[in-house]
C-alpha cells in the first residue's frame, strides 16, 4: 500500500451551523470521525441533541416567518441557486479530496458526485422559474387555478455514501421551492457537509435559511424527526430507520419522503450483448464501494449462458482494482467505517455457506488495515438464501440462474425491496413487458443506473415512500392550494327561505 496522507488545511473540529454562525453542542458533546484507510479518529464533530435541534429549528422558523426568502420572486431564489451551482463546480476538486478522504469513495468517482451535486443546483433553479401550474376552466362559469406555496422548515436527514452529492439533492428542491432547511448528515462523514455554509453565505442565501447539526441519529436525527415546527423529513438510508422514522412523525402528521434500502435484481437475458451486460453489472454492484442504494447486487441469468456469464464475470471482477481512495486508479477504495465493514464480511462469510464462491472473498493483499474488501461474487445462490435476500451495502454479489421468463420474474420480485430492476434483452417486447412487470420503481432497460433529473426517483414495499426528482419534489416540498372563482351567476341553493 502506497502512502495514505489527510488532505491538507482539514478542520480543527466540525461544528453545527446555526442562523449563520459556526457553533458547539450546547452540552459540549462530541464524537470521533474515523478516517477509513487507518480508522483512526482525524477530527472531533459536535454531537447535536434536542437543545442544539431546537435552536437550529428556531432560526430555521424565524427565517421563514420573517425573512426574505419565502416571498422571493423564484427568478431571484434561482440566481442565488445557479451562483452554488458554480461555486460546487469551482470547487469540485477540494469537494472531491475531503469526501474521497471521509468516505472512503475513490477519488476519480468522488469527483463526479461533486459535479452532480452542482448540477442538482442547476436543475431545481431552472425548474422554478419555468414551472407552470394547473388551470382549469368551465366556460362563462368559473376558474380554478392552483396556488403553490413553500411549507416551511425542512428537516433533510442524508445518509454516509455519497454524502455531498445526496445532500446537495435535498437541499436543492427545499431551498427553490422557497423553504427553510435544518440538514442532519450521516454521523459517519460530517466532513462536506460543513462546506455547506461558506458557498451558501458567499452565494448570498439569507441568514438562517440553511441550518446543520451534527450527530448520532438517535439522538439529533431522532429529535428532528419528532419537532412540532418542522412540518417535512426527507430522509434517505435504511429501511429499518426508516420504519422508526415513520412511526415517529405519525403524531405529528408530518410529510415524509423516504428512499430506503434496495436489493435490485439485474435480469441477463440469454439474447443480451454479454460483453455490455458485464461491464454495466460490473460497474453496478463494485462502483462508489458497492454503497449504493441502487446497486444490481443480484444478478439472475438465463441458463443457457449461465456457466459463460459466471466464468467471464468472476475473472473481470477479480481484475477491478482496490485500492487507496486518493489513487487515480482505485476503482474500488475502503468501506466507510469498521463497523460497516464488519457487516459486509460477516455477509461474505456467510455467502461462503450459501453459495459457491468465484471471486474475492476477503481482504485484498498488501491492505492489512483499514476498511478494505476485495469485489466478492458468489454463484449458484438459492433464492432463500440471506445474500440473495438482504441488503450487503458492499462489493458483494449473488448471481442465480433461470429457465424461463416467468421464472425470472418471480425470482426479481422475490425480496422484500423495491427501488431499482436492470433488464438485458435484445428482445424489445419482452424487454418492455418485464419492466412493467417487475416490481421496481425505476427501471434500466439495456442500461447502466444514467439518471435524468427529470423523472421520480423512489421505490416501492421496503424501498421507500414517495419520490422525489423533477416535479415531484416541488410537490413534496409546497402547499398546492385550489382557489376557485365563480364567473357566472354563483350556483347558491338557499336554505331558510322566506316563504
Amino acid at each position: 500500500m502506497t502512502e495514505h496522507r489527510p488532505p491538507a488545511d482539514l478542520p480543527p473540529r466540525i461544528r453545527h451551523y446555526i442562523d449563520g454562525a459556526f457553533v458547539d453542542s450546547i452540552d459540549g458533546g462530541t464524537f470521533d470521525v474515523l478516517d477509513p484507510v487507518t480508522n483512526e479518529t482525524y477530527v472531533q464533530a459536535a454531537a447535536g441533541t434536542a437543545a442544539d435541534i431546537d435552536r437550529a429549528v428556531a432560526a430555521a422558523r424565524r427565517a421563514f416567518t420573517d425573512g426574505p426568502w419565502p416571498r422571493m420572486l423564484p427568478r431571484e431564489r434561482s440566481r442565488v441557486l445557479h451562483r452554488i451551482a458554480d461555486i460546487v463546480e469551482s470547487r469540485d476538486a477540494r469537494l472531491a479530496e475531503l469526501e474521497s478522504f471521509d468516505s472512503g469513495l475513490p477519488i476519480t468517482q468522488a469527483l463526479g458526485q461533486a459535479r452532480r451535486a452542482a448540477e442538482n443546483f442547476r436543475f431545481f433553479a431552472d425548474l422554478i422559474v419555468a414551472q407552470a401550474d394547473d388551470a382549469y376552466k368551465v366556460p362563462g362559469k368559473q376558474l380554478n387555478y392552483v396556488n403553490r406555496t413553500p411549507i416551511g422548515v425542512a428537516g433533510l436527514i442524508t445518509p454516509w455514501n455519497t454524502p455531498f452529492m445526496l445532500e446537495s439533492w435535498k437541499l436543492g428542491p427545499a431551498l427553490a421551492t422557497g423553504n427553510t432547511v435544518v440538514l442532519k448528515p450521516a454521523e459517519f462523514t460530517p466532513l462536506s457537509a460543513s462546506l455547506w455554509a461558506g458557498i451558501f453565505e458567499e452565494a448570498g442565501l439569507p441568514q438562517g435559511v440553511f441550518n446543520l447539526v451534527n450527530g448520532l441519529g438517535e439522538q439529533a436525527g431522532d429529535a428532528l424527526v419528532k419537532h412540532p415546527d418542522v412540518p417535512l423529513i426527507s430522509f434517505t438510508g435504511e429501511s429499518s430507520t426508516g420504519q422508526l422514522i415513520f412511526g415517529n412523525a405519525a403524531p405529528h402528521l408530518k410529510g415524509l419522503s423516504m428512499e430506503l434500502g434496495g436489493k435490485s435484481p439485474a435480469i441477463v437475458f440469454a439474447d443480451a450483448d454479454l460483453d455490455t451486460a458485464i461491464d454495466a453489472t460490473i460497474f453496478g454492484v463494485f462502483s462508489l464501494n458497492g454503497e449504493r442504494c441502487t446497486a444490481g447486487s443480484r444478478i439472475l441469468v438465463e441458463r443457457e449462458v449461465y456457466d459463460d456469464f459466471v466464468d467471464r464475470y468472476a475473472a473481470q471482477a477479480s481484475r477491478v482494482r482496490v485500492g487507496l481512495p486518493s489513487d487515480p486508479s482505485t476503482e474500488v477504495g475502503a468501506l466507510v467505517h469498521p463497523e460497516h465493514y464488519a457487516k459486509v464480511m460477516s455477509y461474505v462469510e456467510i455467502g461462503k455457506t450459501e453459495g459457491r464462491l468465484v471471486a474475492g472473498g476477503g481482504r485484498p493483499d498488501g491492505f492489512e488495515t483499514g476498511n478494505f474488501v476485495q469485489p466478492t461474487v458468489f454463484a449458484d445462490v438459492a433464492p432463500d438464501a440471506r445474500i440473495f435476500q438482504e441488503e450487503i451495502f458492499g462489493p458483494v454479489v449473488a448471481i442465480t440462474p433461470f429457465d424461463t421468463d416467468e421464472e425470472a420474474l418471480a425470482l426479481a420480485n422475490d425480496t422484500r425491496y423495491g427501488l431499482a430492476a436492470y433488464v438485458w434483452t435484445s428482445d424489445l417486447r419482452r424487454a418492455h413487458t418485464f419492466a412493467q412487470s417487475v416490481e421496481a420503481g425505476m427501471v434500466w432497460l439495456n442500461s447502466n443506473n444514467v439518471r435524468d433529473l427529470r423523472t421520480p426517483f423512489g421505490g416501492v414495499k421496503a424501498s421507500g415512500l414517495g419520490h422525489e426528482g423533477g416535479y415531484r419534489s416541488i410537490d413534496f416540498y409546497t402547499n398546492q392550494q385550489a382557489v376557485h372563482i365563480t364567473l357566472g351567476a354563483p350556483h347558491n341553493p338557499t336554505f331558510g327561505k322566506e316563504a
